[in-house]
């Protein structure tokens, strides 16, 4: 029904009768019918592309060609007239060719010119070819249908929606921005993607908060994406890495408090009387954000710590969800024993040294471990050994001898003394009646 009302169109549009002096020529001309030499190639071209149909024709004479779109039930041309009101359409022909072609041409091609395109003769029995133009559009993400930023309370479930169009129709699927994993709480897994156009995150944790990538593909270029961002509120937790601190009279100290929270807390420092600390010279209050962002450290430097500074010190934060604190006793402590390292370098050596003296009994040893930095224990040894000298004169003496070795691992002398000093005397003469 459709070719027979397109061919009593053609003729009433371009149809027109010969003249009498030519009824021969039209005559010999009707023996021959028109034929196609071609058939119409089907073609895929993507959206925003200009694209060209032809239909080649020979024997055609005095009938006309005509161009239509089969789903739409639309005459495009016919002849060298543009019928449509399309002005994306226009129709050219190759009038030198041998076989007559009739081109359809279509610019800045849409999805809906996509499907089936009929060249036509009219002859008594018209006369049909078909050829297909399949359009192809990159995908596109819907956003009036699509979620958009969520903040959601920890525990709670969420669901992320993405809806893309296209042609073909894309496939949708999910990661995290940071490319860690997503926790799929249904069927207990972790997943790097998901695919399907809903995400639904169950008993949502802070550990799931973070940026969401839908990305639409179908196999045209570009593939699109949209970030989606989840905000996981949740109270402060606070935590002390030491809630005792021993610092001496005089010295410096950090206190810290580790935060969790989201939104960010509202951090401060407090002392036993609940009086908030701010900056000065005793104090310096900084917060130092983490990785990832609902992490923080909250320190409290404390400068030339005096009795009136020891006692309990309050780190507290707040946010929308709630409050938490954390506390710290300063304590008296006495100073380290070694010697804090000076800007010379040098070396802490220990030194062993036997003594050997005599008693009523024999000989006797006695061992004695000495602590200090090499450089100034071999300034005291140069000392001493300077001193004995001069005392006793250049003469050895046979009950006196100083034997100094160097340890096989290049480290620091041993010194053997042995000598009888006056206090060796004397002890000896209180052990002996106490002996008898």
């Amino acid at each position: 029904m459709k070719i027979v009302l397109f061919s009593l169109l053609v003729c009433d549009v371009v149809c027109s009768p010969a003249p009498s002096s030519n009824t021969g020529m039209v005559a010999n001309a009707v023996l021959e019918d028109p034929e196609f030499t071609d058939v119409i190639e089907n073609i895929t071209v993507p959206a925003g592309r200009n694209v060209k149909l032809a239909c080649s024709v020979k024997n055609l004479g005095s009938y006309k060609v005509a161009w239509m779109h089969f789903e739409q039930s639309a005459i495009l041309t016919v002849h060298n007239h543009v019928i449509t009101r399309n002005p994306r359409i226009s129709v050219t022909h190759d009038k030198h060719d041998k076989h007559k072609t009739w081109f359809l041409h279509i610019t800045n091609v849409q999805e809906e010119d996509k499907g089936r395109y009929m060249c036509q003769i009219n002859t008594v029995t018209a006369k049909t070819q078909f050829g297909y133009l399949h359009v192809v559009v990159p995908p596109n993400i819907d956003d009036s249908v699509s979620s958009s930023d969520v903040i959601v309370r920890e525990g709670a479930n969420v669901t992320l929606r993405c809806k893309a169009t296209g042609s073909p129709p894309p496939s949708i699927k999910w990661k995290r921005d940071d490319n860690t994993k997503i926790a799929i709480t249904r069927n207990n897994s972790v997943v790097l993607e998901w695919e399907g156009d809903a995400l639904t995150l169950s008993r949502v944790s802070r550990y799931d908060m973070g940026a969401y990538l839908c990305i639409a593909t179908n196999g045209v270029p570009p593939s699109v994406s949209k970030r989606i961002k989840v905000s996981v509120d949740f109270p402060p937790m606070l935590w002390t890495p030491h809630q005792l601190v021993g610092v001496p009279v005089g010295f410096n100290t950090t206190i810290e408090c580790n935060i969790e929270a989201h939104p960010t807390s509202l951090n401060y420092w407090t002392r036993e009387n609940d009086q908030m600390i701010h900056d000065s010279q005793k104090y310096k209050t900084e917060t130092i954000p983490g990785n990832p962002s609902y992490k923080a450290v909250m320190r409290l430097h404390i400068a030339d710590v005096q009795h009136s500074d020891y006692g309990v010190y309050k780190c507290i934060a707040k946010n929308p969800r709630g409050e938490t604190d954390g506390s710290i006793r300063l304590y008296s402590s006495s100073p380290p024993t070694t010697i804090p390292p000076s800007t010379t370098e040098s070396i802490t050596t220990t030194v062993t040294a036997t003594r050997v003296y005599e008693t009523p009994f024999g000989l006797s040893t006695m061992t004695v471990n000495l602590f200090d930095k090499g450089t100034q224990y071999q300034s005291d040894v140069n000392k001493l050994n300077r001193s004995e000298q001069k005392s006793r004169g250049a003469k050895p003496d046979r009950d006196r001898s100083v034997d100094e070795t160097a340890d096989a691992s290049g480290g620091s002398p041993t010194a053997t003394v042995r000598w009888i000093p006056l206090v060796c005397t004397l002890v000896a003469a209180v052990l002996i009646p106490l002996l008898q």
